[in-house]
């Protein structure tokens, strides 16, 4: 998958896109949609009088343009520019509001705080470095459009490149539709070998029977994640670094720890849910109670390579090889069948499942290292059961999960339950509890190297995590998440890079408040994190305070109000502490205790606009990088980048 691909796509996409929909805006009053809501989404769906336009019986409005998330929650194709969307205009496409990217798109992320409320129950294979551009099963949207839709997302890079992400999604009947949609970043970054070259590929479908009795999605993913790694600066350029030392504000003068080494993440997976309803789905008697019989799908094959033309043993310690040549396989298959029984008898809808997964993690060899064995692969299966209930009453809602791994190969469980208040569009209360033990990823368990400190056979214990978390949820007056974790038999990788199990117990308190004040047409947005880590050894490191907060004007602009202008300056800030060093062999991060980072404000100027259904976004960032000192790191060795301006958009057509 090739650049190229995605610019010819855009192409193919603009010839065909010259017609746009029209909405009859009384039929939609009729159906008791209100002007705010027709005017919100007007640009989504309506073309100007000088565009050809298709007159579909007054009978299509935004909220037939659906997206279907994997728990079946649906929302619509929204157009409108707001600061939310702001945030997640990046090379992730969500809000990184815990996150502390380093200098170049592409490359990894420095967590700023720790999510424990996706557990799971199998384990991967790890790299978790090279995870974030990543989208498993539970995040991939499914479509159901009335006419073909588009969208084109597209960003400048650093230095040489871009991020051209594009969708296009049509129903061929009112019962089948499919998706496609590819995002192509590249990027060479300022400094030397620090080049970014990313393919993501997703393709889905989602059928629905005449009958309505059989129902079908699915989905195929393929991805390669492949970034040049320089191994951030040797001591003296970080000296010329922090001094601003003038002939060297061409960061590509600088050395580098690292010209020759590059990693690679690639995989394809493949997934398919099906399932039949009992009995006849609109039968007035069937109404109340539906039993359903379903089936999942998933096999996945995931490769994690790093390569260095000649070894550093004054970085990694000593190798076997003169030319590094890493190569980690993984292959994944779960089966899943379930019956779901929604009745009056179980006071709502409950499901049962059965799991079957096979896994095969693996090198090329077998060593024999100080008198012990590693093997070449930890391969088996596992069979788990589980069970899902969701109720509903009155504005009460409460679901529970349970799920446990029955076989001796790998083992884990898994406990979620969620109760929540909805006060009609005034606010909502949600009380989560999560209890969970899961084998640590793979690469904690079996790792092999051509350097020879990267080579180890463990048999840690299960993972075990206990969280209670609390939500209010109010745009009208406060959005509080609080949550309260206990770990135990934590991993990590320890200051010698070494895949390590803590022994001890690590309480983890985290409370995130959001608040927006708008006076006129002025707004103040805060996000504001404390965290609290309480252990007997630094193995979980946090800031504790990080801070957003921006301050924006919003309002129409010019005569008849043909462009919508959001313009403001974001600030952000993270207290200092004993960030976790990167290690580029592994895509892993490591634990230290020597260097600290953070304390410095980011500062990032913005002016968008929206025109019909085209968002433009234009961006400084680290604005004050002239004036606040050359202390802005992203980890250890890896400085966060200089100021840059930065350009995109976000397109939809509808056609």
């Amino acid at each position: 998958m090739k650049f190229f691909l995605s610019t010819f796509l855009i192409c193919c996409t603009f010839i065909v896109s010259t017609a746009q929909i029209k909405i009859d805006k009384e039929n939609l009053r009729n159906r008791g949609y209100s002007n705010d809501e027709i005017n919100k989404y007007q640009d989504s769906i309506n073309g100007s009088d000088q565009e050809i336009t298709i007159s579909l019986s007054g009978k299509t409005h935004f909220t037939d343009y659906k997206i279907i998330s994997f728990e079946n929650d649906t929302t619509y194709i929204d157009t409108t520019l707001t600061l939310r969307k702001e945030f997640k205009h990046n090379a992730l496409r969500r809000d990184d509001f815990e996150l502390m990217a380093f200098h170049n798109q592409g490359q990894t992320y420095q967590k700023l705080g720790h999510d424990f409320t996706k557990s799971g129950l199998f384990p991967d294979l790890g790299a978790n470095a090279k995870q974030f551009e990543y989208i498993p099963i539970e995040a991939i949207n499914y479509f159901q459009v009335p006419t073909a839709t588009t969208e084109v997302m597209y960003r400048t890079g650093m230095e040489q490149g871009q991020i051209l992400d594009i969708l296009f999604t049509v129903n061929t009947s009112r019962k089948f539709n499919v998706s496609f949609e590819y995002k192509g970043l590249r990027s060479l970054g300022h400094y030397r070998n620090s080049l970014a070259s990313h393919g993501n590929f997703r393709s889905t479908f989602n059928y629905q029977s005449k009958s309505g009795n059989y129902t079908a999605r699915g989905h195929m993913v393929s991805y390669d994640f492949y970034n040049d790694e320089y191994g951030g600066l040797p001591e003296q350029s970080l000296q010329y670094f922090e001094s601003n030392d003038s002939n060297y504000k061409e960061r590509g003068r600088m050395e580098v720890n690292f010209t020759d080494a590059n990693n690679m993440f690639e995989g394809k997976r493949y997934y398919l849910d099906h399932q039949y309803t009992l009995g006849k789905v609109n039968d007035s008697i069937q109404a109340t109670t539906k039993l359903k019989i379903g089936h999942q799908f998933s096999y996945e094959t995931q490769h994690y390579r790093f390569n260095q033309a000649s070894a550093m043993d004054s970085y990694f310690g000593e190798a076997y090889q003169k030319k590094i040549s890493d190569h980690t396989a993984y292959q994944k298959m779960n089966n899943q069948v379930y019956a779901e029984l929604k009745s009056p008898i179980v006071l709502g809808k409950l499901r049962a499942t059965a799991n079957l997964f096979n896994y095969n993690y693996h090198f090329n060899s077998v060593l024999f290292l100080n008198e012990k064995t590693i093997p070449s692969r930890l391969k088996g299966n596992a069979l788990s059961i589980g069970a899902d209930w969701d109720t509903h009453i009155k504005k009460f809602n409460f679901r529970a999960k349970a799920s446990s791994i029955l076989t001796d190969d790998i083992t884990g469980y898994e406990f979620n339950a969620v109760a929540s208040f909805k006060k009609d569009s005034l606010y909502v209360v949600k009380i989560t509890a999560l209890s969970s033990s899961k084998t640590p990823n793979f690469n904690f368990l079996l790792q092999q190297s051509d350097y020879k400190n990267y080579n180890w056979y463990n048999a840690f214990n299960n993972q075990k995590v206990q969280r209670l978390g609390f939500q209010f949820d109010s745009e009208k007056i406060i959005d509080i998440d609080a949550s309260y974790s206990i770990l135990t038999d934590y991993t990590y990788f320890n200051e010698n890079q070494v895949a390590t199990q803590y022994n001890g117990t690590i309480n983890y308190l985290k409370l995130k408040v959001h608040k927006a004040i708008s006076v006129g047409k002025f707004t103040l947005d805060n996000t504001f994190l404390y965290q609290e880590v309480i252990s007997n050894d630094a193995v979980l490191n946090v800031p504790t305070f990080v801070t957003r907060n921006t301050f924006y004007f919003s309002d129409h602009v010019f005569k008849g109000d043909p462009m919508f202008l959001q313009t403001g300056i974001t600030f952000k800030y993270f207290s200092s502490y004993y960030a976790d060093n990167y290690n580029p062999l592994l895509s892993e991060f490591s634990t230290q205790s020597t260097t600290k980072i953070g304390n410095f404000p980011m500062l990032d100027l913005f002016i968008n606009a929206e025109i019909r259904r085209t968002r433009l976004y234009l961006k400084v960032e680290n604005l004050g990088a002239s004036f606040t000192g050359r202390d802005y790191y992203s980890a250890p060795m890896y400085p966060y980048r200089d100021l840059t301006v930065r350009f995109g958009l976000v397109w939809n057509w509808f056609i």
